[in-house]
């Protein structure tokens, strides 16, 4: 049973209530009869079919029967008090199991017999169940709809006043899109008090001027923040103007949002107070939390349905013109507008508000996450996508709690609006100093990218790098492709600016024979037009305009970079040749970029025609590599989804049964024998060479002779426990081609391994062909991931090889076969090998369910893979398995 055996889970209503989710058993005997008994005799009635003074008391004795075979209750409370119940009971011989489901009677309409039934799921597909069976009476509109709008397959069949429904359980596209479209409503609901409060109540400004408290206090009251604004102090009268309350307890209104700035040690205990008042959201500045304190913290937040931001944050802000909070303590207030923002770290969020202030790109949310406890990136992604006001979206995260939901929201957001991030914690210095400052988990660089590359989000590698492609983005439209056209006033520039698009990624193409002509006659003398366009000194506003707005209009490319360097020929003249990018009777009909090295800052939005703006950079590789990151987004855009293909003939159930055997004989896990690996393999239909398994040297002998073919070569293979990589012990024998040659071939192994050696692996010596790598990794955090490059002797370090999250879809797939560092030794060459790609793009798809269907799949070793004319086939593989309990990453749950 997915995380409920451990501990219980908290999540959220559709109102935004936190819920408690737990196994229910003997010691709720109470409860559940106390849930009964307080229902109306109509809501009774519709549960048992009747009204019986018996039926509370028999529910309750089940329910206290503890939980057996085939049986499990999860129960849903708040306060203390249970408000939902719900059971399954298996039906001998079958993977079915018949559920009810209750609900308080003030507790309807909230989600919580969908949540409980979500959760419910979840354990009977851990315990094998895969499919609910329930009878409803067919008034009883409130329960058919809950199972209608779960998002599983249900089929109805109505006998009487009776209906029976069977639920199918299988987690598909449609299931999955349900649970997210219900998450995602809760959690904007539970946000509400924390981003657009009515009230705020900072506790902690101190006396002191310099106190972070007082900074945030000062911040609110100068902000325009249109709600009422406490301040809490055990002493003081007032603190900055504002009037003081000795506790919370004493505030004349119950405060939605809690700024706490207090000492680390003073915030579980003020924490709770909040919560005993019924204050729904808290802000915590505070810094230096033991684990004690921070457990206190959540604990406190939890009981009393609490949503938090940090602890050891700048604070948060909403620019909102009904809200205008800026409970931060930043040096200036965020100006309005649609970029919203989110940090874990306050410096970094310091510098992108400085960088978007100087930009003029105003902000509609801003909150820095700190040590988030709770609150995350996933949360003000669904805030932004619903606000009605955010039109790009900036993270900067340096860890991740539940990255596979992370995933499908930010490819969902992604859609809508550009989602940029700073790539945090790249290095493995950068990842330490992340964890050492904001509590992070180191995440891989690798697992990172996949992630970012998978969902859309523009990655870059600095706040630099991040506000310069901010400014395009918010001021150009998306170039429909790679191709871009570099107009200058000086060759040198010019050449400088095409070769950085081209490192890039950019693509400068050569211009048409005609597009030329006409740019020459309308080019000052000495002018060349081969892209570079070199448009001379001498160039005036006038042509500069017509020369970019007729390459423009020609579609010659899917942008234009215009760097221009300032001159003695334009100032002699009066004429400004920028003015060329930012007047005239409209703007380009493609996206345009200026590059102006005589620039201070580092990029700026220039004024344009008609309201618009133009981004200038100061260097042509800050503007190329914007230029790229709008490029993707548009090629990622306009691709379709993918598919992730159902794979009807994979033998789930038996893998499954093969790795909970070989987990029952060893509790610590391991690399599986040859035998067991190559039958997982066979689960999923992964060809693979043939081979036979040989104890002895007789046995090695008859093995060659059945698989040696027409010419009779061999490998033999030595093999024994917690042998990897046969190579690296010099325990392969090759090309071995009769009988004595095997026989001398295993009298050697035995020689050099004696007794350790458990057998030998016999296979045909392989035909040329391309060798290949693929594998599996499973992240702690981020759950598998498909490995993919070059094999055998050439796997390297995973710089050389591609990966993507697991499941792949169709599109995932054809990323990792054309990516770069895969893509030159699969394409077709004259004298190469032909490269089944069909086959491997099967091969990948089937590890890859393989990889999610078993949570216990530590790695997955397929090297080489080889490919040739007959197809792609494993010819070694490594598994390791360790016991990992199943978790759905899609269950809704809070962190």
């Amino acid at each position: 049973m997915t995380g409920l055996q451990q501990a219980p889970v908290h999540a959220l209503l559709s109102d935004g209530t936190t819920v408690r989710i737990r196994q229910a058993g003997p010691a709720d005997r109470q409860a559940v009869q106390r849930l009964y008994e307080e229902m109306s005799p109509q809501n009774l009635r519709l549960r048992f079919f009747s009204v019986s003074p018996s039926s509370a008391l028999q529910a309750a004795e089940r329910v206290a029967g503890g939980d057996r075979p085939g049986y499990r209750a999860l129960a849903a409370e708040c306060g203390g008090r249970l408000v939902g119940l719900a059971e399954y009971e298996g039906l001998p011989g079958t993977s079915t199991a018949d559920i009810s489901v209750a609900v308080a009677d003030d507790w309807h309409h909230r989600g919580a017999a969908t949540l409980l039934l979500e959760h419910l799921a979840d354990a009977a597909r851990t315990a094998g169940v895969t499919a609910f069976s329930a009878d409803a009476l067919a008034e009883n509109h409130d329960v058919l709809k809950v199972f209608h709008d779960l998002g599983l397959r249900v089929t109805r069949r109505f006998d009487g006043p009776e209906v029976h429904c069977a639920v199918e359980l299988t987690e598909d596209e449609t299931y999955l899109r349900a649970v997210e479209d219900r998450g995602r409503v809760a959690d904007i609901t539970s946000l509400q008090p924390l981003l657009r409060p009515r009230t705020v109540a900072v506790i902690g400004a101190g006396r002191r001027p310099g106190s972070v408290g007082r900074a945030v206090l000062r911040s609110i009251r100068n902000g325009s923040y249109t709600g009422r604004l406490f301040t809490v102090h055990p002493e003081a009268a007032a603190i900055a103007g504002v009037h003081a309350w000795r506790s919370v307890a004493d505030l004349p209104q119950v405060p939605d949002l809690a700024v706490i700035a207090v000492p680390a040690v003073s915030v579980p205990a003020v924490a709770e107070e909040c919560g005993n008042v019924g204050v729904r959201a808290l802000l915590v500045v505070s810094a230096g939390l033991d684990t004690p304190q921070g457990s206190a913290l959540m604990d406190a937040c939890r009981r009393h349905g609490m949503r938090l931001v940090g602890p050891n944050c700048l604070g948060l802000a909403n620019t909102e013109e009904d809200v205008h909070l800026d409970a931060t303590f930043a040096a200036r207030h965020p100006g309005p507008g649609t970029a919203g923002v989110a940090v874990q770290s306050g410096g970094v969020g310091i510098a992108l508000l400085d960088g978007l202030g100087r930009l003029g790109i105003g902000v509609s949310t801003f909150v820095s996450l700190g040590d988030k406890y709770d609150v995350s990136g996933n949360d003000m992604l669904q805030w932004w996508e619903s606000d009605g006001h955010s039109d790009l979206a900036l993270l900067h995260l340096e860890s991740f709690g539940n990255p596979r939901a992370f995933l499908r929201t930010a490819r969902r957001v992604a859609g809508v609006m550009p989602v940029l991030t700073v790539d945090a914690g790249r290095s493995e210095a950068g990842r330490r100093a992340a964890a050492s400052h904001s509590a992070a988990t180191a995440t891989p660089t690798m697992t990172r990218q996949a992630l970012f590359t998978q969902a859309g989000i523009i990655a870059t590698r600095t706040v630099g790098e991040l506000l310069d492609t901010a400014a395009l983005l918010h001021s150009q439209p998306l170039p429909h492709g790679t191709k871009v056209v570099v107009v200058g006033n000086a060759g040198g520039a010019g050449v400088l600016a095409a070769d950085a698009c081209v490192d890039a990624g950019l693509v400068v193409p050569p211009l048409a024979a005609d597009l030329v002509d006409e740019l020459i006659a309308l080019l000052p003398d000495g002018a060349t037009a081969t892209n570079p366009v070199d448009v001379t000194a001498a160039v005036g506003e006038e042509t500069l305009r017509a020369a970019t707005d007729l390459l423009a209009r020609r579609g010659a490319a899917d942008c234009v970079l215009v760097s221009l360097v300032p001159t003695a020929v334009a100032t002699a003249t009066g004429e400004n040749p920028v003015r060329a990018l930012t007047s005239g009777p409209g703007p380009l009909a493609c996206p345009v970029a200026a590059v102006l090295p005589g620039q201070a800052a580092r990029v700026e939005l220039l004024p344009a025609f008609g309201g618009g703006t133009v981004p200038a950079y100061s260097d042509a590789e800050d503007a190329a590599r914007a230029l790229a990151h709008a490029a993707t987004r548009g090629n990622w855009l306009a691709r379709s989804p993918g598919i992730v293909p159902e794979l009807p003939d994979v033998a789930t159930v038996r893998a499954k049964s093969l790795v909970t055997t070989y987990l029952d004989a060893h509790a610590e896990g391991g690399w599986l024998d040859p035998r067991t690996a190559a039958a997982l393999l066979d689960c999923y239909r992964i060809p693979q060479t043939p081979w036979a398994w040989a104890r002895d040297e007789n046995e090695a002998v008859t093995a060659a002779e059945r698989l040696g073919g027409p010419d009779g070569h061999v490998v033999i293979k030595a093999y024994w426990p917690g042998l990897v990589h046969e190579s690296e012990q010099h325990a392969v024998h090759l090309d071995l081609q009769n009988a004595s040659q095997v026989r001398a071939a295993h009298r050697d192994l035995v020689r050099r391994f004696g007794d350790r050696m458990t057998g030998v692996v016999v296979q045909p010596l392989a035909e040329s062909g391309t060798e290949l790598f693929a594998g599996v990794v499973q992240d702690e955090v981020f759950g598998p991931l498909v490995v993919f490059g070059l094999g055998g002797t050439a796997t390297g370090l995973l710089a050389d090889l591609a990966a993507r999250l697991a499941p792949l879809t169709d599109l995932d797939v054809h990323d990792l076969l054309t990516s770069p560092r895969c893509s030159p030794p699969l394409s077709s060459r004259a004298g190469s090998p032909a490269v089944d790609l069909d086959g491997l793009a099967q091969l990948l798809h089937r590890l890859s369910r393989m990889a999610a269907d078993l949570p216990q799949l530590a790695e997955a070793d397929l090297n080489p893979v080889l490919t040739g004319r007959r197809g792609a086939a494993v010819l070694d593989a490594r598994v390791r398995l360790v016991p990992r309990r199943p978790h759905d990453p899609y269950l809704r749950r809070l962190r």
